[in-house]
């Protein structure tokens, strides 16, 4: 579904990463784990075509994709609904009832019934993270990517969001891609994980493949020690 071919990008002429080797097959989920600035949320970017790839290819076996984007980019000048509404609208041609009801239908999904005409300034942390999967969700997509879907949230919420998200995926049938820093949520989120460091994209497997690897700098930011490869 998702592959990446020898990928990459550099920005001013500073390497941000290079020879990016990544599949994520129809369905599947991956979840890209690394230290701060070491550029996932650009390599997100790049799968979504937000940025362009300076060598290598991306290929993605879908028209379809739904990107949840850090600060989750709502439009606070809209309610809960038209947040929705706009979406399907620009994307998908869909208006009047018809959105309305699909609007209903994923924030029931999403657990924000009742909320459709407030803005999303009055939701809190946790719900204006359900509102952008929603919103990310409501097109359709075959492709959904997560940056960093649980930043700034308590860790009772940030597990509910990663359920959720996970929840969505068995139902919707998506393919997942999604950048985090915490490994908590990286096991909850990938049935592969991936180590952006030092410009590389390293494979650690499933979650106890991951716990169990003796690769230098893998097991360093898995278990946060100081000493390692990673500065």
């Amino acid at each position: 579904m998702i592959h990446l071919k020898g990928v990459g990008k550099s920005f001013d002429g500073r390497c941000i990463f290079s020879d990016v080797h990544l599949h994520v097959p129809r369905g599947g989920s991956a979840a890209i784990v690394g230290p701060s600035g070491s550029g996932k949320t650009v390599l997100l970017k790049t799968i979504a075509g937000l940025h362009h790839a300076d060598q290598g290819q991306v290929t993605i076996e879908s028209a379809e994709l739904g990107m949840l984007f850090q600060r989750n980019a709502l439009f606070n000048s809209l309610t809960v609904r038209e947040n929705l509404l706009f979406p399907l609208k620009e994307r998908k041609g869909i208006d009047g009832s018809e959105a309305i009801d699909l609007a209903k239908k994923y924030l029931e999904w999403v657990g924000l019934s009742g909320t459709d005409l407030l803005s999303p300034d009055e939701l809190s942390g946790g719900m204006q993270k359900r509102l952008g999967i929603a919103r990310a969700l409501i097109v359709q997509p075959e492709v959904v990517l997560y940056d960093d879907p649980t930043a700034g949230l308590d860790p009772i919420t940030s597990r509910l969001i990663a359920e959720l998200i996970r929840k969505l995926q068995a139902q919707s049938g998506t393919t997942v891609i999604a950048v985090t820093n915490d490994m908590h949520r990286a096991y909850q989120l990938g049935d592969q994980i991936f180590l952006m460091a030092q410009g590389k994209l390293t494979a650690g497997g499933t979650a106890e493949q991951v716990k169990k690897s003796q690769n230098p700098a893998l097991r360093q930011f898995v278990n946060g020690l100081q000493e390692g490869p990673l500065q």
